[in-house]
């Protein structure tokens, strides 16, 4: 796969910088990004490429950060044949074992979206900012969560009803990317009135185990920002790999 920057070449993807934007995952701090376009030309087989030269998706957009003054956003996977659960992933593992799974393509469903809704008004309220975010409507819901030129799947995770096994209750949602060499993990909302849960790192041991069972090496979790406390919990998969430098190498986290 070929990347280019000639306008004369519109069966080549090309890389577009965007302009200044605030950035995500540090205060105060201007971000750029390098974004491929077309996206019409970008399939599961351009992404699988993309994604190992540090690029993400977003919706129909992907992209990788291109702040010239920072280097603080890594791109990172778990090696998924050297995992080994730590002894909270293990209690989180039998605490959440019993969820089931139900796997579809993307679609759009009004439980999903009322589902979203209470985890985005939930986290705001976390910071302090509900009353400042006007919630996502259904359509910025689908555009953000349901649109990809790639193989994405939902994974539905159910608790069985006490009272009636047969019947189940959703809890949480993720959204993943299946590619060639692994999973990659898009987004995941969960049930915030269910108190000491912990969805999602149950969300990504789930993708581990799904990526063995599937003989794929990686799961590929986004970036890591080492001064982001939104993003402590990714190191807490190890082994991890980071792209530094043009190559995947060994993440240690205490020194980068």
């Amino acid at each position: 796969m070929s990347l280019a920057k000639s306008p004369d070449s519109p069966k080549v993807l090309q890389l577009h910088t965007t302009t200044s934007y605030p950035c995500s995952y540090l205060a105060g701090r201007s971000a750029r990004a390098q974004v491929a376009k077309p996206d019409h030309l970008i399939n599961s087989s351009a992404y699988a490429e993309l994604i190992k030269l540090g690029f993400r998706r977003s919706s129909t957009s992907i992209y990788r950060p291109a702040c010239q003054a920072c280097q603080a956003c890594v791109s990172v996977r778990i090696l998924v044949s050297q995992f080994q659960p730590n002894r909270t992933q293990r209690r989180i593992q039998r605490t959440h074992g019993n969820l089931r799974t139900i796997l579809t393509p993307l679609r759009y469903d009004e439980t999903h979206y009322l589902l979203y809704q209470r985890y985005q008004l939930a986290r705001h309220n976390e910071n302090g900012l509900s009353h400042e975010i006007k919630q996502d409507s259904r359509t910025q819901y689908q555009a953000f969560l349901l649109q990809s030129q790639v193989t994405s799947q939902l994974v539905e995770f159910h608790a069985p009803e006490i009272q009636d096994s047969s019947r189940s209750t959703l809890q949480m949602i993720s959204v993943i990317d299946l590619l060639p060499d692994g999973l990659s993990a898009v987004y995941t909302f969960y049930e915030p009135e269910i108190t000491r849960a912990s969805f999602g790192t149950y969300s990504i041991l789930w993708q581990i185990e799904q990526a063995k069972r599937l003989g794929l090496p990686y799961v590929y979790l986004g970036y890591w920002v080492r001064d982001s406390r939104k993003m402590a919990y990714k190191t807490n998969f190890s082994p991890l790999e980071g792209f530094i430098d043009g190559q995947w190498q060994a993440l240690n986290p205490s020194s980068e």
